[in-house]
C-alpha cells in the first residue's frame, strides 16, 4: 500500500510528476519513458505513481491538458479568432501553431507522433478522455468546416502537412527556413479560402 501523503506532499509530488512527464513524454515518447523514470525527480517509489495518477497514460493526459488552455489561447484565440477575414484568420493560425511548435516540445511530439494519442486512449476511460476533447483541434475543424473549401478531413491534413515543416526547420537551412514558412503558409491559405472570404 502506497504511503500516506500530506495534502502540501501531494501538490509539490503532482507538479514534479508533471514536470518530468512533460519533459520525458516530449523527447522520448510514452513508450520509452519508464516509471522509474518519471517518479525519480519526485523522490517516490514506482508504485506511489498510482497514488497520483490512475496510470502513465493518465499522466501523459494530465500534463497535455495543463497545457491546453495556454495552447489555446496562442494559436486560437489570438491567432485564428483575430483574423480580419478567413484567409487571415487561417494565416494567423498557422503562424501562432509554428510558434508554438518551436516553443512547445510535447505539442511538437504530439504533432509528429499522432499514434501517441491513441495509446494514450487507448488505457483511459471514455470520461477521462472526454476531457481532452474540444482543444484547438476542435476548435480548427469546426473554422474549416464552415469557412474553408474542401473536405474538412483533407483540408485538416494539409494543415497538419505544414505544421510538420518545423520538425525539418534544420534540414530547410536556418537562413531559410522562416521564407520557406512564411511562402508556404501563404500558398496554403491562398489555397484553402474561398475568393470570395479573402
Amino acid at each position: 500500500m502506497p504511503p500516506a501523503f500530506t495534502q502540501r506532499e501531494r501538490a509539490r509530488i503532482t507538479e514534479q510528476l508533471l514536470a518530468a512527464a512533460t519533459r520525458l513524454f516530449a523527447t522520448q515518447g510514452l513508450r520509452k519513458t519508464s516509471l522509474q523514470e518519471l517518479t525519480e525527480s519526485a523522490g517516490i517509489a514506482k508504485t506511489s505513481l498510482y497514488a497520483f495518477f490512475d496510470s502513465k497514460e493518465d499522466l501523459y493526459l494530465e500534463a497535455m491538458l495543463r497545457q491546453n488552455e495556454q495552447v489555446r489561447r496562442r494559436v486560437i484565440d489570438e491567432g485564428l479568432n483575430r483574423g480580419e477575414n478567413t484567409r487571415d484568420s487561417l494565416r494567423r493560425f498557422l503562424r501562432a501553431t509554428v510558434a508554438e511548435l518551436e516553443a512547445n516540445p510535447l505539442y511538437r511530439r504530439l504533432l509528429a507522433h499522432p499514434e501517441e494519442i491513441a495509446l494514450v486512449a487507448a488505457k483511459l476511460t471514455p470520461e477521462r478522455v472526454a476531457q481532452a476533447e474540444g482543444g484547438p483541434l476542435a476548435d480548427l475543424l469546426e473554422f474549416a468546416e464552415r469557412r474553408l473549401e474542401g473536405d474538412p478531413r483533407v483540408v485538416a491534413g494539409v494543415l497538419r502537412a505544414v505544421l510538420l515543416v518545423p520538425s525539418h526547420a534544420g534540414e530547410l537551412g536556418a537562413e531559410l527556413y522562416p521564407a520557406i514558412m512564411d511562402r508556404l503558409i501563404d500558398a496554403v491559405t491562398d489555397g484553402l479560402t474561398p475568393a470570395s472570404a479573402r
